[in-house]
C-alpha cells in the first residue's frame, strides 16, 4: 500500500469529548446545537463527538452519521471536529470513516478494537486498513474499555508507516506509556484523562480530549494553555483547585456523572442515558451536587 505525506494538521489544546443529549424521541439536536455553540463561544480548540462520552456504542448507525453531520454543519469550520468512527469490525470502522469524511470532519478518532482482543500485528493492520479512507486519524488507546493496550512500539510503527495517523488519545492512565511513545516518535499525544493533563504535557503531550470541558471549558483551556506555555505553576494551581471536579466526574462510569451534572447546570435539558448505562446512584448525585455548589456552578 502506498501512502502520501502527513496531513498538515496541528492538534493542540482542549478538545471537548461531547455528550450526546437525548430526548424521548431520540437525539436532541436542538440541545446539541446549543451545546456546540456554547463550546465554540468559550473558545474551545476542537470538538470530539461520538466517542465514549458521546455514548457511541448505543447510537444507531443512522444516528451516528446524523450527529456528526449536524455538528459539522453547526460548527461551520470554526473549530476542528474529530469524529469518533471506531469499531471492533475493521470494515465497519472504514464505513464510519468514509461517511465522516463525506460529512466534512477534520479527522477521526479510532479506538482499539474491543472484545476481539487482536495482537499488536492485528492492531497495526486494522488501523492501516482504515487509512485508505484518506482522512487524518487520531488513535485511541483506552485499555480499560477495550481490554487491550496498543504498545508504544506499535504506535511508533503506525506513525512511521501510515501518514494518515497523526495523533493518539492516551487514556491508559500511564505517564510511562506517554513518555515512551514520545521517546519513540513525534506523534501528537493528547491526554485522555482530565486529571492527568499536566503530567502528560510534561512528557510531551500537546493537549487533552476533555470530559470536564463539557461544563468548564474555560477552566480546561486555562490549565492546558498555561501548561503548553511552560507556566506549570499557575496551571497546577488551577488544576488542583478543580481536582474535586475531575474526581467526582469519574466516580461512576463516564458519561453518567457528567450528564447528570450537565442537567443540573442546565447545559442540556435531560441527562438521560441509554441502556445498559443508567443514571448515577443517589450517593454519587449528592457528591456531584456538592461539587457543583463548591465551584459555584449551581
Amino acid at each position: 500500500m502506498v501512502f502520501g505525506n502527513k496531513p498538515d494538521l496541528k492538534l493542540e489544546g482542549v478538545y471537548t469529548a461531547l455528550v450526546t443529549p437525548f430526548s424521548g424521541e431520540g437525539v436532541d439536536f436542538d440541545a446539541l446545537t446549543k451545546l456546540v455553540e456554547e463550546q465554540v463561544a468559550a473558545g474551545i480548540d476542537g470538538l470530539v463527538p461520538c466517542g465514549t462520552t458521546g455514548e457511541c456504542p448505543t447510537l444507531s448507525h443512522d444516528e451516528h452519521d446524523k450527529v456528526i453531520e449536524h455538528i459539522v454543519k453547526v460548527v461551520a469550520g470554526r473549530v476542528p471536529v474529530i469524529a469518533g468512527a471506531g469499531s471492533n469490525c475493521t470494515a465497519e470502522a472504514v464505513r464510519l470513516t468514509v461517511k465522516a469524511k463525506e460529512c466534512g470532519v477534520t479527522a477521526v478518532l479510532q479506538v482499539n478494537p474491543y472484545y476481539n482482543k487482536p495482537n499488536q500485528q492485528g492492531l497495526f493492520e486494522h488501523f492501516s486498513a482504515i487509512a485508505v479512507a484518506g482522512l487524518p486519524i487520531v488513535l485511541y488507546n483506552i485499555p480499560g474499555r477495550t481490554g487491550i493496550t496498543m504498545s508504544p512500539e506499535t504506535v511508533a510503527k503506525l506513525y512511521r508507516d501510515v501518514p494518515e495517523i497523526v495523533a493518539i488519545k492516551e487514556a491508559t492512565g500511564s505517564v510511562d506509556q506517554t513518555a515512551e511513545i514520545a521517546s519513540l516518535c513525534d506523534i501528537t499525544i493528547l491526554s485522555g484523562d482530565d486529571s492527568l493533563t499536566l503530567p502528560l504535557i510534561s512528557c510531551g503531550a500537546r493537549g487533552v480530549i476533555s470530559v470536564a470541558s463539557n461544563i468548564i471549558p474555560k477552566v480546561m483551556l486555562e490549565i492546558t494553555h498555561k501548561a503548553l506555555k511552560n507556566n506549570m505553576n499557575d496551571a497546577r494551581t488551577i488544576l488542583l483547585k478543580h481536582f474535586s471536579f475531575f474526581k467526582v466526574m469519574f466516580s461512576e462510569t463516564n458519561p453518567q456523572p457528567i450528564k447528570y451534572a450537565m442537567e443540573k447546570t442546565k447545559k442540556i435539558p435531560s441527562g438521560a442515558l441509554r441502556l445498559p448505562l443508567v443514571e448515577c446512584s443517589g450517593e454519587t448525585k449528592a457528591k456531584v451536587d456538592a461539587m457543583l455548589r463548591e465551584h459555584k456552578l449551581i
